[in-house]
C-alpha cells in the first residue's frame, strides 16, 4: 500500500519550511502538561529533523531551529503571562508580549541543536541522511544542558518531560536514573527519528510498522517501579488555598494563619511528625535583630519571638515545621535585600535551621539590570520592591529524628542535577512553592518536573503549595497523594522511603553529556559508512 496520499500535508509543509517550522514548534509543545499529547511531539520533532536535513545552508538550518523554538516556547511557557495580571505597575496585555520576547531568546537553543546536527550531517549522501537523527539527538542534549546553565538558566520543560506517564506510573521516564532528563530528551528525539524513517519509506511494510510501533510501545509501557514501601517518618502537608490576589493583603494575613493552623492540628497529639507549609505561607519575619519598624508593619504582635512561639503551638509537641519565609539583609536601618528561605522551627518556637533559595526567578524575585530597566518602567512581576539574593546552593539539613531533608524552593526543582548535595545525600526533598501566579498550565508542568527529579535522584519529593498542586511523590515518580488546585486541604501519612543512589545521583549531568558524546560519535560513524 502506498503512503504517498497520506503524506500530502507533510509535503506541503516541507515546501514552506519557515511556516512549517513555526507550526511544528507549537505542535511539539502540546506534549507537555496539561495536554500531554506526546504523539504530536514525536511528529513535530520528526518534521524538525527533516527540515534540518533538507536545509541547504547553515543559515537556513539556524532559521528553522530558531522559528521552531519561538513557537515552541511561546506556547509551552504561556503561563508566564498570568504573572502580569498581578502586577499593578504594568498592563496585563504586556504578558503575552513578554512570553514571546523570552521565547526569542530561548529559541537560540533549538537553533544551536539544528545547526550542530546540520554541520555534522551536511555532506551525507541522499541515502545516508539517517545520520542526522543521532546527531540531532546529541546536539539537543547539549543545547538543553546549556539552556539550564547560561544566564542563570531557564530549564523549564525540557523535551524529555513528554515521556513522563500519568500520576500512577512513570512511563518512559523510568529510564531517567540511567539517562538523566536531558538524555531522556535525546531519546525522545531518537524515537521521533523512528517515525521520520517510517515516513520516508515509500510503502507501508513490516519495517514501517516496526518503526512506528516501537516508540508507541515504549511510551505506553507503564515503566518499572519498585513495590511501594512504607516509610517511618509521619508527615502533615498543608495546602491552605491562598490565592495570589490575596497573598500580600495584610488584612487577610491573620485569617490565612488561622487556616494554616487549623489544617495543621495534630491527629495524634504528642506524636513526632514533620509539618510542611508552602512558600509564602508565613508573612511574619521570624528572625530577630531587625529594626523595630519592620516587625511593627508585618509581624504578629510586632515580635518575632511571639510569632515563632505561636507557630510552635500550631504544630504541637514533637512537631517540626518546615515553612517558607522571608529573611532580610540591612545596611544600617535600611533593608537592602531579601532572601527566600525555608525556616525550620521546633515546637518551642526555636529556629532549628534554614535554607536560602539559590536559583532565583528573573523578574519575579529580582529585576535584572535594575539600574537600566527600572528608569524605563520595568519592575518585578510579584509584590515587593527589594531584590532577592541567592543562597549558596543545594544543602542537606540533618533534622535528627525527622530525617535528612534536602531543600528546593519552588522553581529550583526544575534544574536537573542541581537539587541535592551529593556529598550529603538527603532522605527526601522538600519543595515548597507558590504556584498561584503560574496560570493554569504552570502548576501541572511544575509538578511534572518535581516528579522527574524524584525519578532521577531516587528520592521522594514533598511539595506544599499555596493553592496547588501539592503532592507526595515517591522515589519512582508516582504521586502517592495530592491536593488539586484551588482546594484547601492536608495530607497525612509516612514519608516514602528513598532508593539507593541512582547512576544519575552519582554522576549528575556528566551522565547525559556522556550519552550526547556517544550519539555524536555514532552519527559520525553512520556518516562515514554512508560515504563509502
Amino acid at each position: 500500500m502506498s503512503v504517498r496520499p497520506l503524506l500530502r500535508p507533510w509535503a506541503i509543509g516541507l515546501a514552506h519550511p519557515r511556516w512549517f517550522a513555526l507550526l511544528l514548534g507549537a505542535v511539539a509543545a502540546c506534549g507537555f502538561q496539561p495536554l500531554a499529547l506526546w504523539p504530536l511531539t514525536l511528529l513535530a520533532i520528526a518534521g524538525l529533523i527533516e527540515l534540518t536535513a533538507r536545509a541547504r545552508t547553515a543559515g537556513e538550518a539556524m532559521r528553522i531551529g530558531w522559528l521552531f523554538g519561538v513557537a515552541h516556547f511561546s506556547l509551552g511557557n504561556n503561563w508566564i503571562a498570568t504573572a502580569f495580571t498581578y502586577q499593578a505597575d504594568m498592563p496585563a496585555w504586556l504578558g503575552g508580549i513578554a512570553v514571546v520576547l523570552l521565547s526569542l531568546y530561548l529559541a537560540v537553543y533549538p537553533m544551536l541543536a539544528a545547526l550542530g546536527a546540520w554541520l555534522i550531517a551536511r555532506r551525507a549522501p541522499p541515502d545516508g541522511r539517517r545520520a542526522v537523527i543521532p546527531a540531532f539527538a546529541g546536539c539537543w542534549i547539549v543545547s538543553e544542558w546549556l539552556r539550564a546553565l547560561v544566564f542563570t538558566g531557564f530549564a523549564w520543560n525540557p523535551l524529555g518531560m513528554v515521556a513522563l506517564g500519568p500520576f500512577t506510573r512513570p512511563g518512559l521516564a523510568a529510564a531517567a536514573p540511567w539517562l538523566g532528563t536531558y538524555a531522556l530528551s535525546g531519546l525522545v528525539v531518537l524515537l521521533a527519528g523512528c517515525w521520520l524513517a517510517a515516513l520516508r519509506r515509500p510503502r507501508c511494510d513490516w519495517r514501517s510498522a516496526a518503526l512506528i510501533g516501537f516508540p508507541l510501545l515504549l511510551f505506553l509501557l507503564p515503566g518499572f517501579a519498585a513495590a511501594p514501601g512504607r516509610g517511618t517518618l509521619p508527615y502533615t502537608l498543608v495546602q491552605p488555598d491562598i490565592r495570589q490576589e490575596n497573598l500580600n493583603d495584610p488584612r487577610q494575613w491573620e485569617s490565612q494563619f488561622r487556616t494554616l493552623a487549623g489544617l495543621t492540628t495534630p491527629l495524634q497529639p504528642g506524636r513526632r511528625r514533620l509539618v510542611l507549609w508552602p512558600e509564602s505561607g508565613v508573612p511574619d519575619y521570624l528572625r530577630e535583630g531587625y529594626p523595630s519598624y519592620v516587625y511593627a508593619e508585618t509581624t504578629f504582635a510586632g515580635n518575632a519571638a511571639l510569632a515563632r512561639r505561636r507557630l510552635g503551638q500550631a504544630i504541637g509537641a514533637n512537631g517540626l515545621l518546615l515553612t517558607g519565609a522571608i529573611d532580610l539583609e540591612f545596611r544600617g536601618t535600611t533593608a537592602i535585600a531579601a532572601r527566600n528561605v525555608i525556616t525550620v522551627l521546633g515546637a518551642d518556637g526555636a529556629i532549628r535551621g534554614s535554607y536560602a533559595k539559590a536559583h532565583l526567578v528573573p523578574y519575579g524575585e529580582y529585576l535584572p539590570m535594575r539600574r537600566l530597566l527600572e528608569p524605563l518602567g520595568a519592575s518585578r512581576l510579584v509584590a515587593g520592591s527589594l531584590d532577592f539574593r541567592p543562597g549558596p546552593g543545594p544543602r542537606t539539613l540533618d533534622l535528627g529524628p525527622w530525617g535528612k531533608a534536602g531543600m528546593q524552593i519552588c522553581y529550583e526543582i526544575v534544574f536537573s542535577g542541581e537539587v541535592t548535595d551529593r556529598a550529603h545525600r538527603p532522605d527526601y526533598i522538600f519543595n515548597p512553592s507558590n504556584d498561584g501566579w503560574f496560570g493554569s498550565w504552570g502548576p501541572p508542568q511544575h509538578l511534572a518536573q518535581a516528579r522527574m527529579r524524584a525519578i532521577e535522584e531516587g528520592l521522594p519529593v514533598l511539595r506544599a503549595t499555596t493553592t496547588g498542586i501539592s503532592a507526595v511523590i515517591d522515589a519512582d515518580g508516582i504521586v502517592r497523594r495530592y491536593v488539586p488546585r484551588h482546594v484547601s486541604g492536608r495530607l497525612d501519612g509516612m514519608v516514602p522511603p528513598a532508593h539507593a543512589p541512582t547512576l544519575f545521583a552519582r554522576l549528575g549531568n556528566r551522565l547525559p553529556l556522556g550519552w550526547a558524546a556517544l550519539l555524536l560519535v555514532l552519527s559520525v560513524i553512520a556518516l562515514c559508512r554512508a560515504r563509502r
